[in-house]
């Protein structure tokens, strides 16, 4: 009876265990199967809407906008206007209003549109120069009428002393054609009436150099064979809106002595001036300033062997004027 007790006890014991062993086994038996089939679930579902959705509008908009900028550059490419607009008449406007309407008009318009010509006179400089020795007296003009490429100019400089005869004087007559948007290539001739007369061929350049410097250079070869240049530089500094200081640089040069002029070879004198103007009006300013003058090499020889300094400091009083 003892026998019997214990053996029910221990298959009771028994049967809860193998029933628990049992089930763990079944999990684990099934947990592969579980997860080898969700990842291949996700992956044919991502493949399937990336190939639905992405593809075919990354496509679409690829080749749209291949298209958009190949049109765009085939247009931007294409030079001048198309050829549809010239098929119409000259003056559109005359078939509406009439040509004798529009003509005023016409004429007005030309101006704006290359057609412009004009001119200016220019009094650059008529001075007195106070200093040692006599005073003396200079003036520098010139004048122009044309367009904007061409030009007839006339030029004419001189000097001399006050209470006698003119030392120097000459007249130039050019013709201008612009070489650039700031510099005209000028030719022509130039005619000294002192000292001594002789005629001289003239090629230079006149314009508005960098940094806003007015430069004026020219070359002579006169009608002996003497060679000579001259170059001048001016700028124009404005302190106020009506008082202006202008720097001032001349240099002569010559390619051989030419006794009778008593210029030197080289480098014959050089000029240089600080004016300074008050515009009453734009085209009309008088001024004071401080200038120095000398003769160098040769040419200073030349000028001691007559008797003259070969330098000269001189206060200057002047005026300027343009219409």
């Amino acid at each position: 009876m003892m026998r019997a007790l214990l053996l029910a006890a221990v298959v009771s014991v028994a049967t809860p265990a193998v029933a628990q062993e049992a089930a763990h086994t079944v999990g684990h038996a099934d947990h592969p199967s579980m997860e080898e089939k969700a990842p291949d679930t996700s992956r044919a579902d991502a493949h399937a809407r990336h190939g639905a959705m992405d593809h075919s509008t990354m496509d679409m908009s690829a080749k749209t906008q291949g298209a958009m900028a190949s049109g765009q550059m085939s247009k931007a490419a294409a030079p001048g206007p198309p050829s549809r607009a010239f098929d119409g008449p000259d003056h559109a406007a005359d078939t509406v209003y009439g040509s004798d309407a529009m003509a005023p008009s016409r004429r007005e318009l030309g101006p704006a549109n290359g057609g412009w010509s004009g001119g200016t006179f220019m009094l650059d400089r008529l001075e007195a120069r106070i200093g040692k020795g006599e005073d003396l007296y200079l003036w520098d003009a010139q004048a122009w009428h044309g367009s904007d490429t061409d030009k007839l100019w006339l030029k004419s400089e001189g000097e001399g002393a006050f209470q006698a005869s003119v030392e120097k004087a000459e007249v130039q007559a050019l013709w201008s054609h612009a070489i650039g948007p700031w510099f005209d290539l000028q030719t022509g001739v130039r005619y000294d009436f002192e000292p001594g007369s002789r005629a001289q061929a003239v090629l230079g350049v006149q314009g508005l150099a960098p940094y806003m410097f007015d430069v004026d250079a020219a070359a002579f070869l006169s009608d002996r064979g003497d060679l000579t240049a001259r170059i001048e530089g001016e700028y124009d500094q404005r302190i106020t809106q009506r008082f202006i200081l202008q720097p001032r640089v001349e240099l002569s040069l010559a390619a051989q002595d030419i006794p009778e002029l008593r210029i030197g070879a080289g480098l014959a004198s050089v000029e240089a001036g600080l004016r300074l103007r008050y515009e009453i009006v734009r085209e009309f300013a008088p001024y004071v300033g401080v200038g120095y003058e000398a003769k160098l090499g040769r040419s200073a020889d030349y000028a001691r062997l007559a008797g003259e300094r070969p330098d000269r400091v001189s206060l200057l009083v002047g005026v300027r004027a343009w219409f």
